[in-house]
Protein backbone atom coordinates (compact mmCIF):
# COMPACT_ATOMS: atom_id res chain seq x y z
CA UNK A 1 0.00 0.00 0.00
CA UNK A 2 1.36 3.39 -0.73
CA UNK A 3 1.86 5.91 1.99
CA UNK A 4 2.13 9.47 0.60
CA UNK A 5 4.47 11.96 1.97
CA UNK A 6 1.70 13.78 3.84
CA UNK A 7 0.91 10.64 5.67
CA UNK A 8 4.56 9.84 6.65
CA UNK A 9 4.63 13.75 8.38
CA UNK A 10 1.80 13.22 9.84
CA UNK A 11 3.11 9.76 11.61
CA UNK A 12 6.05 11.47 12.95
CA UNK A 13 4.83 14.34 14.52
CA UNK A 14 1.35 12.81 15.59
CA UNK A 15 3.53 10.22 17.78
CA UNK A 16 6.15 11.91 18.84
CA UNK A 17 6.00 15.56 19.22
CA UNK A 18 9.43 16.65 19.63
CA UNK A 19 10.14 19.28 22.91
CA UNK A 20 11.86 22.71 23.36
CA UNK A 21 12.15 22.92 19.15
CA UNK A 22 12.71 26.22 19.43
CA UNK A 23 15.42 26.71 21.99
CA UNK A 24 17.15 23.68 20.82
CA UNK A 25 17.81 25.21 17.37
CA UNK A 26 18.67 28.48 18.88
CA UNK A 27 21.35 26.96 21.10
CA UNK A 28 22.73 24.39 18.59
CA UNK A 29 23.11 26.85 16.24
CA UNK A 30 23.50 24.28 13.06
CA UNK A 31 25.54 26.15 10.28
CA UNK A 32 25.32 25.47 6.21
CA UNK A 33 27.32 22.54 5.53
CA UNK A 34 27.72 21.54 9.08
CA UNK A 35 27.22 17.86 10.06
CA UNK A 36 25.09 17.06 13.34
CA UNK A 37 24.67 13.51 15.22
CA UNK A 38 21.09 12.79 16.79
CA UNK A 39 21.43 9.87 19.27
CA UNK A 40 17.92 9.29 19.71
CA UNK A 41 16.54 10.20 16.34
CA UNK A 42 12.88 8.51 17.79
CA UNK A 43 10.58 10.23 15.41
CA UNK A 44 12.82 12.21 13.58
CA UNK A 45 11.26 15.81 14.86
CA UNK A 46 14.69 17.42 15.99
CA UNK A 47 16.86 16.01 13.10
CA UNK A 48 14.47 17.62 10.00
CA UNK A 49 15.23 20.81 11.96
CA UNK A 50 18.49 20.71 11.93
CA UNK A 51 18.38 19.14 8.47
CA UNK A 52 16.81 22.18 7.13
CA UNK A 53 19.22 24.51 8.53
CA UNK A 54 22.38 22.69 7.19
CA UNK A 55 21.62 22.90 4.18
CA UNK A 56 22.54 21.60 1.09
CA UNK A 57 25.57 19.80 2.42
CA UNK A 58 25.28 19.13 5.86
CA UNK A 59 25.36 15.48 6.81
CA UNK A 60 22.93 14.40 9.89
CA UNK A 61 23.84 10.27 11.44
CA UNK A 62 20.52 9.23 13.46
CA UNK A 63 20.86 6.65 16.03
CA UNK A 64 17.84 4.57 17.52
CA UNK A 65 17.90 1.06 19.45
CA UNK A 66 14.18 0.41 18.24
CA UNK A 67 14.18 -1.12 14.74
CA UNK A 68 10.95 -0.52 13.78
CA UNK A 69 11.28 3.02 14.19
CA UNK A 70 14.74 3.62 12.11
CA UNK A 71 13.14 1.53 9.63
CA UNK A 72 9.96 4.26 9.18
CA UNK A 73 11.75 6.89 9.90
CA UNK A 74 14.10 5.74 6.68
CA UNK A 75 10.85 5.23 4.40
CA UNK A 76 9.99 8.95 5.37
CA UNK A 77 13.86 10.45 5.08
CA UNK A 78 13.28 8.42 1.48
CA UNK A 79 10.53 10.06 0.59
CA UNK A 80 10.92 13.47 1.79
CA UNK A 81 14.48 14.08 -0.17
CA UNK A 82 16.85 13.70 2.74
CA UNK A 83 18.19 10.18 1.90
CA UNK A 84 21.67 11.24 0.59
CA UNK A 85 22.05 13.44 3.72
CA UNK A 86 21.07 11.21 6.42
CA UNK A 87 22.59 8.34 7.89
CA UNK A 88 20.20 5.90 10.31
CA UNK A 89 21.37 2.95 12.48
CA UNK A 90 20.09 0.90 14.95
CA UNK A 91 22.26 1.45 17.83
CA UNK A 92 22.57 2.44 21.17
CA UNK A 93 24.37 5.81 21.96
CA UNK A 94 26.57 3.92 24.39
CA UNK A 95 28.86 2.64 21.74
CA UNK A 96 29.01 6.08 19.96
CA UNK A 97 32.66 6.23 19.12
CA UNK A 98 32.33 2.66 17.42
CA UNK A 99 28.87 4.00 15.88
CA UNK A 100 30.78 6.83 14.40
CA UNK A 101 34.53 5.63 13.59
CA UNK A 102 32.68 2.80 11.45
CA UNK A 103 30.67 5.13 9.39
CA UNK A 104 33.53 7.34 9.15
CA UNK A 105 31.86 10.45 10.26
CA UNK A 106 33.46 13.47 10.94
CA UNK A 107 34.14 16.47 11.15
CA UNK A 108 31.18 16.52 14.11
CA UNK A 109 29.74 20.10 14.76
CA UNK A 110 26.80 19.35 16.92
CA UNK A 111 25.59 16.31 19.04
CA UNK A 112 21.96 16.03 20.17
CA UNK A 113 21.06 13.81 22.86
CA UNK A 114 16.72 13.63 23.62
CA UNK A 115 16.83 10.96 26.15
CA UNK A 116 12.78 11.18 26.15
CA UNK A 117 11.66 7.59 25.20
CA UNK A 118 9.28 8.21 21.69
CA UNK A 119 5.44 7.92 21.71
CA UNK A 120 5.63 5.03 19.33
CA UNK A 121 6.85 2.71 22.09
CA UNK A 122 3.79 3.63 24.54
CA UNK A 123 0.85 3.66 21.47
CA UNK A 124 2.08 0.79 18.93
CA UNK A 125 5.53 -1.26 20.03
CA UNK A 126 3.11 -3.38 22.59
CA UNK A 127 5.98 -3.88 24.71
CA UNK A 128 4.34 -2.56 27.96
CA UNK A 129 5.62 0.57 28.36
CA UNK A 130 2.19 1.97 29.55
CA UNK A 131 0.29 0.76 32.68
CA UNK A 132 -2.85 2.45 30.58
CA UNK A 133 -2.61 -0.22 27.99
CA UNK A 134 -2.95 -4.34 29.29
CA UNK A 135 -0.38 -5.65 27.46
CA UNK A 136 3.13 -8.52 28.32
CA UNK A 137 6.03 -7.01 30.07
CA UNK A 138 8.95 -6.40 28.27
CA UNK A 139 10.15 -2.77 28.15
CA UNK A 140 13.01 -3.14 25.99
CA UNK A 141 13.72 -0.92 23.37
CA UNK A 142 15.93 -3.47 21.59
CA UNK A 143 14.74 -7.20 21.51
CA UNK A 144 18.23 -8.34 21.62
CA UNK A 145 18.62 -7.47 24.82
CA UNK A 146 18.42 -10.15 26.87
CA UNK A 147 16.65 -8.99 30.02
CA UNK A 148 13.29 -7.52 30.16
CA UNK A 149 10.48 -6.38 32.56
CA UNK A 150 8.60 -9.66 32.82
CA UNK A 151 12.21 -11.26 34.12
CA UNK A 152 13.08 -8.81 36.43
CA UNK A 153 9.54 -8.63 38.74
CA UNK A 154 8.76 -12.55 38.40
CA UNK A 155 12.82 -13.78 38.59
CA UNK A 156 14.41 -10.96 40.61
CA UNK A 157 15.04 -11.11 44.05
CA UNK A 158 13.26 -8.80 46.75
CA UNK A 159 16.02 -6.63 47.93
CA UNK A 160 16.54 -6.43 44.33
CA UNK A 161 13.57 -5.06 43.06
CA UNK A 162 13.16 -2.89 46.04
CA UNK A 163 16.21 -1.71 45.25
CA UNK A 164 15.39 -0.72 41.62
CA UNK A 165 12.25 1.17 42.84
CA UNK A 166 13.62 3.29 45.20
CA UNK A 167 17.41 4.41 43.23
CA UNK A 168 15.70 4.70 39.96
CA UNK A 169 11.89 5.32 40.79
CA UNK A 170 12.17 7.54 43.60
CA UNK A 171 9.59 5.70 44.79
CA UNK A 172 8.41 5.92 48.57
CA UNK A 173 6.64 2.89 49.24
CA UNK A 174 9.56 0.41 47.30
CA UNK A 175 9.14 -1.48 50.13
CA UNK A 176 5.53 -2.39 50.32
CA UNK A 177 5.48 -2.70 46.66
CA UNK A 178 8.36 -5.33 46.27
CA UNK A 179 7.05 -7.37 48.88
CA UNK A 180 3.69 -7.54 47.27
CA UNK A 181 5.24 -8.31 44.18
CA UNK A 182 6.68 -11.04 45.46
CA UNK A 183 3.67 -12.60 47.15
CA UNK A 184 2.02 -12.20 44.11
CA UNK A 185 4.66 -14.54 42.00
CA UNK A 186 4.00 -17.30 44.11
CA UNK A 187 0.64 -17.72 43.79
CA UNK A 188 0.76 -16.73 39.84
CA UNK A 189 3.01 -14.77 37.20
CA UNK A 190 2.85 -11.37 37.34
CA UNK A 191 2.60 -11.52 33.22
CA UNK A 192 0.70 -8.20 32.14
CA UNK A 193 1.17 -4.49 33.01
CA UNK A 194 -2.33 -4.53 33.94
CA UNK A 195 -1.20 -7.41 37.12
CA UNK A 196 1.37 -5.23 37.85
CA UNK A 197 -0.46 -1.97 38.33
CA UNK A 198 -3.02 -4.21 40.62
CA UNK A 199 0.00 -5.03 43.03
CA UNK A 200 0.90 -1.54 42.97
CA UNK A 201 -2.61 -0.05 44.03
CA UNK A 202 -2.82 -2.64 46.67
CA UNK A 203 0.60 -1.86 47.76
CA UNK A 204 0.12 2.29 48.49
CA UNK A 205 -2.82 4.40 50.29
CA UNK A 206 -5.49 5.50 48.96
CA UNK A 207 -4.60 8.76 49.05
CA UNK A 208 -1.22 7.93 46.88
CA UNK A 209 -3.81 6.46 44.18
CA UNK A 210 -5.23 10.17 44.01
CA UNK A 211 -2.21 11.81 43.21
CA UNK A 212 -1.87 14.21 40.13
CA UNK A 213 0.53 11.30 39.49
CA UNK A 214 -0.14 7.90 38.88
CA UNK A 215 0.77 5.37 41.72
CA UNK A 216 2.40 3.43 38.89
CA UNK A 217 4.53 5.63 37.42
CA UNK A 218 7.53 5.38 39.44
CA UNK A 219 7.51 1.59 39.61
CA UNK A 220 7.27 1.43 35.48
CA UNK A 221 10.01 4.43 35.26
CA UNK A 222 12.32 2.17 37.33
CA UNK A 223 11.48 -0.99 35.87
CA UNK A 224 12.25 0.75 32.31
CA UNK A 225 15.03 2.17 33.49
CA UNK A 226 16.96 -1.07 34.75
CA UNK A 227 15.73 -3.11 31.93
CA UNK A 228 17.41 -0.82 29.03
CA UNK A 229 20.47 0.28 31.44
CA UNK A 230 19.47 4.20 30.41
CA UNK A 231 21.49 5.28 33.46
CA UNK A 232 24.75 3.85 32.82
CA UNK A 233 24.45 4.02 29.32
CA UNK A 234 24.17 7.69 29.41
CA UNK A 235 26.88 7.60 32.06
CA UNK A 236 29.43 5.97 28.87
CA UNK A 237 28.21 8.27 26.26
CA UNK A 238 28.94 11.57 27.50
CA UNK A 239 32.67 11.47 27.67
CA UNK A 240 33.08 10.08 24.10
CA UNK A 241 30.52 12.99 22.82
CA UNK A 242 33.54 15.45 24.10
CA UNK A 243 35.94 13.40 22.46
CA UNK A 244 34.27 12.84 19.02
CA UNK A 245 33.28 16.58 18.82
CA UNK A 246 35.24 18.99 16.79
CA UNK A 247 36.28 22.19 18.77
CA UNK A 248 33.35 24.86 18.58
CA UNK A 249 30.69 21.98 18.21
CA UNK A 250 27.59 21.93 20.66
CA UNK A 251 26.08 19.15 22.96
CA UNK A 252 22.70 19.34 23.72
CA UNK A 253 21.43 16.94 25.85
CA UNK A 254 17.17 16.90 26.94
CA UNK A 255 16.50 15.04 30.13
CA UNK A 256 12.90 13.84 31.66
CA UNK A 257 13.36 12.95 35.05
CA UNK A 258 15.95 13.82 37.81
CA UNK A 259 18.30 10.97 37.61
CA UNK A 260 19.16 11.59 33.94
CA UNK A 261 19.71 15.54 34.30
CA UNK A 262 22.01 15.05 37.33
CA UNK A 263 24.00 12.92 35.60
CA UNK A 264 24.33 15.13 32.51
CA UNK A 265 24.57 18.40 34.98
CA UNK A 266 27.94 16.92 37.04
CA UNK A 267 29.51 15.44 34.01
CA UNK A 268 29.35 19.15 32.39
CA UNK A 269 30.28 20.95 35.51
CA UNK A 270 33.39 18.67 35.64
CA UNK A 271 34.57 19.25 31.96
CA UNK A 272 33.94 23.21 32.64
CA UNK A 273 36.21 23.18 35.31
CA UNK A 274 38.84 20.77 33.57
CA UNK A 275 38.21 23.73 30.52
CA UNK A 276 37.03 21.50 28.06
CA UNK A 277 33.70 23.07 27.68
CA UNK A 278 31.98 26.45 28.53
CA UNK A 279 28.47 25.70 29.42
CA UNK A 280 25.85 28.12 27.52
CA UNK A 281 23.00 27.02 30.05
CA UNK A 282 24.00 27.35 33.65
CA UNK A 283 20.47 26.42 34.50
CA UNK A 284 18.43 23.71 32.61
CA UNK A 285 16.24 25.64 29.74
CA UNK A 286 12.69 24.50 30.34
CA UNK A 287 9.65 24.49 28.38
CA UNK A 288 7.58 27.36 28.32
CA UNK A 289 3.74 27.41 29.60
CA UNK A 290 2.56 27.64 25.86
CA UNK A 291 4.43 24.47 24.59
CA UNK A 292 3.52 22.40 27.99
CA UNK A 293 -0.46 22.97 26.78
CA UNK A 294 0.06 21.96 23.84
CA UNK A 295 2.65 19.43 24.51
CA UNK A 296 1.95 17.87 27.97
CA UNK A 297 5.51 15.61 27.92
CA UNK A 298 7.19 18.95 27.30
CA UNK A 299 6.51 19.97 31.26
CA UNK A 300 9.71 17.81 32.58
CA UNK A 301 12.12 18.37 29.73
CA UNK A 302 15.12 19.53 30.86
CA UNK A 303 17.67 21.00 28.18
CA UNK A 304 21.50 22.08 28.87
CA UNK A 305 24.27 22.77 26.43
CA UNK A 306 27.59 23.40 26.45
CA UNK A 307 30.07 24.49 23.89
CA UNK A 308 33.70 21.99 23.19
CA UNK A 309 36.59 24.75 23.29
Amino acid sequence: MAICLRDLKNWAYKMHIPVLQEELISYLNPGRNENFIDGTINGGGHARLILNRTSPNGKLLGIDWTQELVEELTNQFNAEGYDARVKLVCDNFARLSEIVHENQFNPVNGILLDLGFSSWHIEQSGKGFSFLKNERLDMRFNQHNKLDAWTIVNQWPEEEIGAALRDYGQERFWRKISSNIVAERQLNPINTTHDLTKVIERSVPAWYRGQRINASTKTFQAIRIMVNRELSNLSRVLPQIIEILAPGGRIAIISFHELEDRIVKQFLKGEEVEGAVELLTKRPIKASENEINQNRRARSARLRVALKK
